[in-house]
Formats: structure tokens, C-alpha cells, sequence
């Protein structure tokens, strides 16, 4: 163990090698009686210490005075500034741990940390699907929040119509009532006050009799007197005889028959009753409604009828069976729901559903609504990889369906990825109408190219992704246009014409292969602009590439007509003669390296066809044309071998040069 000298200096200690030196080294500390408050100044302390040498400096609070654990080391270089690194204590010290122990507990606690970490993202983790479950769960309480202030609206209006039908009821009863109480009241006036008139009359006749006797009483003239006593007395008897009638001839009590109120009872009693809901409406499917296995389908009640529930029928529509037969076709499946809306699911996808729902209460069950069509979303199309074509500029990419059901539009994505493999920013060509599209891209760039198809559900999932590149022209071999007798390589870019000749029975051709000439057609080349593809076959093998029209000729030979432009090598006995022929005629032309490897470059906007020697960097010929349609490569073998294609490469520089 190495000896240390100690020295105070200030309120820190100063351990250092024995017989080594410290240059210079100042700092300013306060002194170790802090009640004081006093500042040391500065020293300039020269030791005897080694260059690159460590001391400790330890604080003299240490009632001890040992070493701390947490000590800082630093060491001094004659050519360099200060610097500080953690001290280590040597695992020979009494009661401090050894540097691998450190390690062992950084390392437990690192994955400690790490571990509490994870435990943190777990929770958070569920923590939000609880808060996404809660947030679903909401919504579901908000819509059955509505759905009962619905009901409650639709209860309380039909409750307040009710009640003003039965008041108005009673109402008109009352004005009727009233009416002929106010007619039998006139009636039984009028009768008292006839008869109080016959009263009236009696009583002055006896009155008028009473004063004529009285006046014949005190008469004094006998004569008169007895001449007006018997008419007078006949006529009180007369009198006397009628008997006058002194009962009333109506009845003071007035006829209160009892009122009908059955009607009135009959409404009172209906509040109580719910009528039975009306035929609710399916609304038409609309938009984004819908994934691959899944539809919401929403109707209306047009109606104030108070509803417990709604039952959604439906069942998937066949072509050979019409919608508006029920009758005949798959089982009906059903669901109960509160709202005027439902989410089905596990439908199948691209498929036309027929849904009616009806309307319960209380009382009963209100007719089905007329059928609606609904449709799922489809399923995601299929790149069809060996007939996309692409070049610099462009790419023509083909898809199908895979749908039974037509879809209305297909929607394609493209997204450029980077040297790291990651993809940028999407762009998406809407509203295709068919199943290819030709876009416009960037040079030198490499895509991701995805396809959905569309319907009034909505869009399906992404195709699986297509890598394009535009370094270069990338084409297929057409098979559908190659002679019986060649065989085209599964990857589309090699072509094969064996030994064996086939007979011509086992041959079959139709109106796109070629008959008389062993040749195929590779993709078309919809896009103006420059054009470079390689051609790779064997020294000895006889050919024909170029270019052609797609109406060329098929029982013609590649190069025979104005429809196609192309190099031909034939072996002859002394030599090997290579042609570049359009409409049967060859410039008279003598290439004495036979070239292996044959780059094509086509210029639609120049009206160019340059073949090259690729290996020599040497060119070959030009076809100098304007091409009035766009064209197809063409490749053909007149006598048995191999042909293989390379393109998706970048055209050389001196291919430019021509």
C-alpha cells in the first residue's frame, strides 16, 4: 500500500505520495470554523509530487477523518488543465467495498429502474384503455341520456294532448248542458208567466163583479135597481161556476238527467294506455359507416309513440335471390337495442345486408319498416406485381378486385421511403375508376405503393405494399402474347425456346400470340420520355429486340413491318450478321465484336431507338422515328436458347451522348 501524508489547508485535507511534487493549484475555501464566518485567501502550495499522480482531497467535517467512499480524485499533468474523476478506493482499505461490487449494485439498479420502468408503461398502458373504456362507456350513457329525455319529451306532449282532449270534452259537455238547462228555464217562465196573466184576468173580472154589486147595493132607484139585479146576478153565478185552477202548470224542479260521461271516462282511462309504435324508417346507407365486418345502421321514428325497444333484422342478399323476397335466402339473424342506431358485426366483407327493424312498447309491436340495403366495406385488392411496369418518371400499377360485389372507386397511396427504410409522407390518388393507374413519380426514388378499394362503406384496408424504383425501366414478359414454344421464367424477365420442336397439333394459339415468329411482348410502355433496358444472351444464339407496336402482327416476323423496329443477329457460316430492321430493311452495317449484353434506349419525345454494346460502352445503331402509339419491348428467338431481361437500371452516361 502506497504511504500518504496528510496536511490541512483550510478546512480540507491534502493527501498526497510521499516524495512526489504538486505544481501550482489555488483555491479558495472557508476556513473549517463556520460560526466565524472567515474567508481563507488563496495559497500557492507546491508539493513534492510526480506529474499524473492522484491525491485526495477529504473534508476535515469528518469528526474521523478516514477516507470517504465519495471521495474525489484528480490528477495534475504539467500540459494540461485540471481534471476531476471519481475516486476509487483501492479494495485493500478497510471497510470500503471493492469497484466490482459497485458495479453489481449499478447493475441492480439499473435493472431495477428498468424494471419499475416497465411496471410504469404497464399501468400507464392500462391506465388508458381504462380511460378509452370509460370514455366508450360515457358515450353509451350520453346516448341513453338523450334516448330517455326523448321518450320523456314524446310521454309529456302525448300526457298534455290528452288532457286538453279531455277538457275540451268536458268543455263542449258543459256549454251543452248549460244550453239546455237556459231552454227548459225559458220554458217553465214563459208557462208561470202565462198563467200569472189568467190570474191577472180572473181578478179584475171579480173585482169588476164586486164593484157592480156594490153599486146596485146603494143604489136608491127601485126601478133600476130591479132591472139590473138578476143580469147582475146571473153573472156573479156564471162566475161562480168557473172554477179557477191555483196549481202551478210546471214544475219547479228542473230535469237533471244524468250526463254521459263514457266517452270522457274512455279518454280519461287512454292516458294510461300507450298506443302502439308506427312503422319506423330505415335511413339510407351513408358514408364511412361501415368496415370490413361491421355496419351501423340508423333509422328514424317519424311518430310522438313512446318506444321500450327496436329489433333490427337482417340477412345477407343473394344474387340469385331478390331483396324483397323473405321467403327465400339465408337465416334471419336479429338484435334487441334502446337506441335508433346499431353496430353489427361479424359480417362478411364486400357483401350487401338487407335490414328492417321494428318498434315494441307496452301495448304491442309496430309493423316492419320497409328492407335497406346496406354494404360492407371490401376486401383490400391484390397487386397484380408481374403486370406493373414502371421508369423514371412514372408507374403503371394493376390490381384486382377480389371483390364479388363491384366496388365504386379504388384509392391508391404512395409514400417515398429513405436510405433507412422508412417512409415519409403518404399521398393518395383518389377516385380511380379502374383497376390500374398510372402515376407520375419522382427520379431516382424508391415507393411504397398501396391500394384500397372504395364503396359507400368506406375504404378497405391497404393492399399488401408494392415496392416501385425509378433508377430505371422495370417491365414483364407477357406470357399471353408468347409463342407456344418459348417458356417465360416465373419471375418474368428470362424467356426459354427449347430443342424439342413441338408439333404444330400440340401448339395453341389465339388471336394474341405470335404464330410465325418465336416471340413475346413485354409490358407496354405508357410514359413519354427516356427509356434504357439490357438484353443479355448467349454469342450463338439467333434473335431479334426491339420495339413494337401492341397491333403488330402476329403471324409477321419482329422487325418485318412499320409496326416494330428491331436488331436481328443471324449465324451464317462465315460470320456473324446482325441486322437492324423496320418494314423488312436493314442498313448495310458490320459489328465485329458480338456484343453479349445489348442496352435498348428508347426515346418517345425524340423519336429515338439506340441499341448499345454495354460491355464495350460502344453504340450500335439508331432508329430515327416518330412513334405515333406507344410500344411494347419485343424479344424473339430463332433457334433454341435463353433470353434474359435487365431493367429497373439507371441508363449509362453515355448513352445520353447519343
Amino acid at each position: 500500500m502506497v504511504a500518504l501524508n496528510r496536511r490541512c489547508w483550510g478546512s480540507y485535507w491534502i493527501i498526497y505520495h510521499q516524495g512526489s511534487r504538486l505544481d501550482v493549484i489555488t483555491e479558495e475555501v472557508l476556513s473549517g470554523d463556520e460560526e466565524h464566518g472567515e474567508e481563507v485567501k488563496e495559497e500557492e502550495v507546491n508539493r513534492d509530487l510526480p506529474t499524473k499522480e492522484a491525491f485526495v482531497v477529504v473534508s476535515e467535517r469528518t469528526e474521523t477523518r478516514e477516507l470517504s467512499s465519495t471521495s474525489q480524485r484528480f490528477s495534475t499533468d504539467t500540459n494540461d488543465s485540471l481534471r476531476f474523476e471519481a475516486y476509487v478506493p483501492s479494495s485493500d482499505e478497510e471497510g470500503t467495498p471493492s469497484p466490482d461490487s459497485s458495479v453489481d449494485e449499478h447493475d441492480d439498479v439499473f435493472e431495477e429502474h428498468k424494471e419499475s420502468e416497465n411496471k410504469v408503461n404497464n399501468i400507464r398502458t392500462k391506465l388508458e384503455e381504462k380511460v378509452v373504456e370509460m370514455e366508450n362507456f360515457a358515450g353509451h350513457l350520453e346516448e341513453i341520456f338523450l334516448t330517455v329525455e326523448e321518450n320523456f319529451g314524446r310521454q309529456e306532449q302525448h300526457l298534455e294532448q290528452h288532457c286538453n282532449d279531455v277538457l275540451q270534452t268536458l268543455s263542449h259537455r258543459h256549454d251543452d248542458r248549460a244550453a239546455a238547462l237556459a231552454e227548459e228555464k225559458k220554458r217553465k217562465l214563459e208557462a208561470l208567466y202565462t198563467q200569472l196573466l189568467g190570474c191577472g184576468r180572473t181578478l179584475d173580472a171579480s173585482k169588476d163583479l164586486i164593484e157592480t154589486a156594490q153599486e146596485l147595493y146603494r143604489t136608491e132607484d127601485k126601478r133600476l135597481f130591479l132591472q139590473a139585479v138578476m143580469p147582475t146576478m146571473k153573472r156573479i153565478e156564471e162566475f161562480a161556476k168557473e172554477k179557477p185552477d191555483l196549481t202551478l202548470v210546471t214544475s219547479l224542479e228542473f230535469d237533471m238527467p244524468l250526463a254521459d260521461l263514457s266517452d270522457v271516462k274512455t279518454m280519461m282511462d287512454s292516458i294510461n294506455i300507450v298506443p302502439a309504435p308506427s312503422a319506423p324508417v330505415i335511413n339510407p346507407q351513408v358514408s364511412n359507416s361501415a368496415t370490413q365486418t361491421s355496419l351501423r345502421v340508423c333509422w328514424s321514428l317519424f311518430s310522438d309513440d313512446s318506444v321500450e325497444y327496436y329489433e333490427l333484422y337482417y340477412r345477407p342478399v343473394l344474387e340469385d335471390t331478390p331483396a324483397a323476397d323473405s321467403t327465400k335466402g339465408p337465416d334471419v339473424s336479429n338484435v334487441k337495442v334502446k337506441e335508433t342506431h346499431c353496430s353489427v358485426g361479424e359480417l362478411l366483407p364486400n357483401v350487401q345486408y338487407e335490414f328492417w327493424v321494428t318498434a315494441t312498447n307496452t301495448t304491442g309491436i309496430s309493423p316492419a319498416s320497409e328492407k335497406a340495403v346496406y354494404v360492407t366495406v371490401p376486401s383490400p385488392p391484390v397487386i397484380r406485381q408481374r403486370e406493373c411496369s414502371s421508369c423514371p418518371e412514372a408507374a403503371l400499377i394493376r390490381w384486382e378486385s377480389g371483390n364479388t360485389n363491384p366496388v365504386d372507386s379504388y384509392t391508391v397511396e404512395l409514400s417515398e421511403t429513405g436510405t433507412d427504410g422508412q417512409s415519409g409522407v403518404t399521398e393518395s390518388i383518389v377516385a380511380v375508376p379502374t383497376c390500374e393507374s398510372l402515376i407520375q413519380l419522382q427520379s431516382g426514388r424508391q415507393y411504397l405503393i398501396y391500394v384500397r378499394a372504395v364503396n359507400i362503406g368506406g375504404p378497405s384496408d391497404r393492399s399488401e405494399a408494392f415496392t416501385v424504383s425509378t433508377t430505371g425501366t422495370i417491365f414483364h414478359l407477357l406470357q399471353d402474347t408468347a409463342h407456344p414454344c418459348l417458356s417465360i421464367s416465373e419471375d418474368g424477365f428470362s424467356m426459354f425456346y427449347g430443342d424439342e420442336e413441338l408439333p404444330l397439333s400440340a401448339m395453341t394459339f389465339d388471336d394474341n400470340t405470335f404464330a410465325r415468329c418465336v416471340a413475346v411482348l413485354g409490358d407496354l410502355i405508357p410514359v413519354r420520355g427516356r427509356h434504357y433496358w439490357e438484353v443479355e444472351l448467349d454469342e450463338d444464339t439467333e434473335y431479334r429486340i426491339g420495339v413494337a407496336y401492341e397491333d403488330t402482327q402476329r403471324n409477321s416476323y419482329l422487325g418485318g413491318t412499320n409496326t416494330s423496329w428491331c436488331m436481328r443477329h443471324v449465324l451464317t457460316p462465315s460470320r456473324h450478321k446482325y441486322e437492324f430492321l423496320h418494314s423488312g430493311w436493314s442498313p448495310d452495317i458490320r459489328i465485329t465484336v458480338n456484343p453479349v449484353r445489348i442496352g435498348l434506349s428508347l426515346n418517345y419525345e425524340r423519336g429515338i431507338l439506340s441499341f448499345f454494346n454495354v460491355e464495350l460502352e460502344q453504340h450500335l445503331h439508331t432508329f430515327y422515328c416518330s412513334f405515333l402509339h406507344y410500344v411494347h419491348p419485343c424479344f424473339a428467338l430463332d433457334n433454341p436458347g435463353a433470353l434474359t431481361v435487365h431493367n429497373g437500371v439507371a441508363a449509362p452516361e453515355y448513352v445520353h451522348l447519343v
